[in-house]
């Protein structure tokens, strides 16, 4: 499902996060939560990765004014929403992912660049299931997560585990939300949508793992030479 409008910020950048879950003063109709809500956002995504090699996302938002925001979220958006980012260096429908050129029977032109090991949100029955877990913060949006409501004086983190799976250098883009209608609208200090870009520059080449006695897998960091 694709959601146009803003995306995710630079790294350790002040704006503004989104989320999931039970929504609250989401209607669009009579009762529905409408105005500005002040926030500031702070967001930290790793310059330099490797490939495979587990990784994450962290977005903090803290809610600067009176009001609470009624079910703050954050949308990793497709690439039209960052001005500044060129063709397949954003990410697409997909959240973490690009669109090739669609090709005939091409039912998803999009493909991933990071694949979601846990998203936002408190970890529930879905962490027993294979593959990771979406965390609580899902929403029917594909690439948004919300995570309720937001007291004044209150900051709440959006965390993603991710693991790179393309080499390369890749833009994610963001963008915060006061609710998922849009009638609460979340702003940053300078009166603007919380939105924004994160670079990322994923190095090629597959780590070496190793299992230890106990069990657990461990990197194998290759030595530097002494001179």
């Amino acid at each position: 499902m694709r959601r146009g409008g803003a995306g995710l910020a630079g790294a350790c950048v002040a704006l503004v996060v989104s989320a999931c879950g039970g929504s609250t003063g989401d209607s669009a109709g009579p009762g529905a939560v409408h105005g500005r809500f002040p926030v500031s956002v702070t967001a930290h995504f790793a310059r330099v990765q490797q490939l495979a090699e587990h990784t994450s996302l962290v977005i903090t938002v803290r809610n600067t004014g009176h009001r609470a925001l009624p079910d703050v979220a954050v949308t990793i958006c497709e690439n039209s929403c960052a001005a500044s980012t060129k063709l397949n260096q954003g990410t697409a429908a997909q959240a973490f992912g690009y669109d090739i050129t669609p090709a005939a029977n091409t039912a998803d032109p999009s493909r991933p660049l990071w694949i979601v090991d846990r998203g936002p949100g408190a970890c529930h029955f879905q962490c027993n299931a294979p593959g990771g877990s979406a965390g609580a913060g899902v929403t029917a949006s594909t690439n948004t997560w919300a995570l309720g409501r937001l007291a004044p004086g209150h900051s709440v983190q959006f965390r993603w585990a991710l693991t790179p799976v393309m080499a390369g250098r890749h833009t994610v883009a963001w963008q915060v939300d006061g609710n998922l209608t849009g009638t609460a609208r979340a702003v940053a200090p300078d009166g603007r949508l919380p939105a924004g870009t994160l670079v990322a520059s994923v190095r090629g080449g597959v780590p070496r793992l190793r299992v230890t006695a106990s069990g657990k897998v461990v990197t194998v960091r290759s030595k530097t030479p002494s001179h």
